[in-house]
């Protein structure tokens, strides 16, 4: 069978892989009709709440999603939450095809004891705050001054660089104002970043890894003790460019002596944790670490070895996991929705007709904004074969298509549902909170502030 009609698909999720999913379908040779539906009221996922503040370049992406999420055929249903306010019958009822678009938002466990003391964080929760989440703390404890980052990916360089950063080299951000007033109290001197394997297996980017260099009033202090290279590293430097240059970098700091400014950040590789202490009032008190040795493939082992630092934070970046949707199959293991290239499937790889995800929720929290692409890309094309009839039970076709009176479904049931037209009010506003005070745009960060002001209503 082929459709006699478009195609109608629901994304959740308006991150970017939601939008390059929306985006493919609705260039395709028989362009779908998307609603794009989202939890907060606010579009574009971890590319608002999820980027550093004083990575404006990486930002602009905004202004491709936008064009594609403000195109016709494209509807934002945003302020609506699926599983509370709509459930996944609701969907199935009202499109051919349901995409998953939901991410990562959760900490992954570290699995150590102390893991729950006061002053132990998640990364997510601690980004959350600083990009102003409207579901994140509104304050955030900032009085430690020896402070342990636990990972060695680019996450963990964004939380060392916002802890490390003047005041005023975050002014002119877009930083939420409540945000600024507890950074600017920060009493951290001394950040220590924490990695198990050696300085060729970091996940640092090299553009990244380099920027920690740069920010004033700081130090960067490599343990020389972490720089050790087996027979695996040195080939893996050889054929990889991102690592030589990664390793180029730290060898080059590790010779510099400290210029004696008032904060520093502290890299020890070829350590790994095995307990956060307790200050015997339920607070952080340091951090244990076992010193780790090189095996000869780069792949590391425990040493017996065992040292303490004294710290009064610990911040944990050490991976993401997603939120099951309840009725969907998920790998508890992995954190995502079961798929087989993009089709939701049974633990037995049975297709649940209908499903498909893309993203972080598909393939685990790894890789850049450009992998979405590839991911988006396989999912629709799983989802255009599937309605061609390709594969001839996958996409189960609700018999009765009415889209329309979702929307009245949803605000007869109280959702202050957000259109696109309604977040350009909000846009607006928060450029012009911005301009007033020589910035890009200032965030507002309640969600019931920003519903008013996107419906008018302030």
């Amino acid at each position: 069978m082929s459709l006699d009609r478009p195609l109608r698909v629901a994304i959740v999720g308006s991150g970017p892989s939601g939008v390059y999913v929306a985006d493919l379908l609705t260039r395709a040779e028989s362009p779908a009709s998307v609603d794009v539906f989202e939890r907060l009221p606010a579009p574009f996922g971890l590319v608002r709440y999820g980027v550093a503040p004083d990575h404006p370049n990486i930002k602009q992406i905004i202004t491709t999603l936008g064009s594609i999420l403000g195109r016709d055929g494209i509807r934002l249903l945003a302020n609506v939450d699926i599983g509370r306010d709509l459930g996944l019958d609701d969907l199935r009822a009202h499109y051919d095809a349901v995409v998953l678009a939901t991410g990562s938002p959760n900490d992954a466990p570290l699995g150590i004891p102390g893991e729950g003391l006061k002053g132990s964080h998640g990364s997510a929760e601690f980004v959350s705050w600083y990009d102003g989440h409207p579901d994140g703390p509104r304050t955030w404890p900032l009085a430690a001054r020896e402070i342990a980052i636990l990972g060695v990916g680019n996450v963990a360089l964004d939380i060392a660089r916002i802890l490390a950063k003047a005041f005023a080299d975050l002014a002119s951000t877009d930083i939420p104002d409540e945000v600024m007033r507890d950074l600017e109290a920060s009493q951290a001197t001394d950040i220590h970043i924490f990695g198990r394997r050696g300085p060729a297996q970091v996940k640092f980017s090299p553009l990244e890894l380099r920027e920690i260099g740069k920010v004033s009033g700081v130090d960067v202090i490599i343990d020389p003790e972490g720089l050790q290279f087996d027979e695996g590293s040195l080939e893996t430097i050889e054929s990889n460019r991102q690592a030589r240059q990664v390793v180029d970098t730290l060898t080059e700091w590790a010779g510099r002596e400290p210029a004696g400014n008032p904060r520093r950040i502290h890299l020890h590789l070829l350590l790994s944790p095995v307990a956060i202490l307790d200050d015997g009032a339920g607070a952080v008190a340091g951090i244990r670490m076992e010193r780790m040795r090189l095996t000869g493939d780069g792949v590391v082992e425990g040493t017996g070895e065992f040292v303490e630092h004294e710290v009064q934070a610990v911040y944990r970046a050490v991976g993401y996991r997603g939120t099951p949707i309840e009725g969907l199959p998920f790998d508890e293991s992995r954190g995502v929705i079961r798929t087989i290239a993009g089709r939701v499937v049974t633990e037995d790889g049975t297709p649940v007709p209908g499903f498909y995800a893309t993203g972080w929720i598909k393939r685990g929290p790894s890789g850049v904004i450009g992998h979405s692409k590839k991911d988006a890309q396989e999912t629709v094309e799983r989802i255009l074969e599937d309605a061609g009839d390709l594969v001839a039970d996958s996409l189960a076709l609700p018999d009765d298509l009415r889209p329309d009176d979702l929307l009245g479904m949803l605000k007869g049931r109280g959702v202050r549902v957000i259109e696109w037209r309604d977040w350009e009010v909000l846009d607006a506003h928060e450029r012009a909170l911005g301009e007033a005070q020589g910035r890009e745009r200032v965030k507002v960060v309640s969600r019931e502030e920003m519903t008013d002001i996107a419906l008018g209503r302030t």
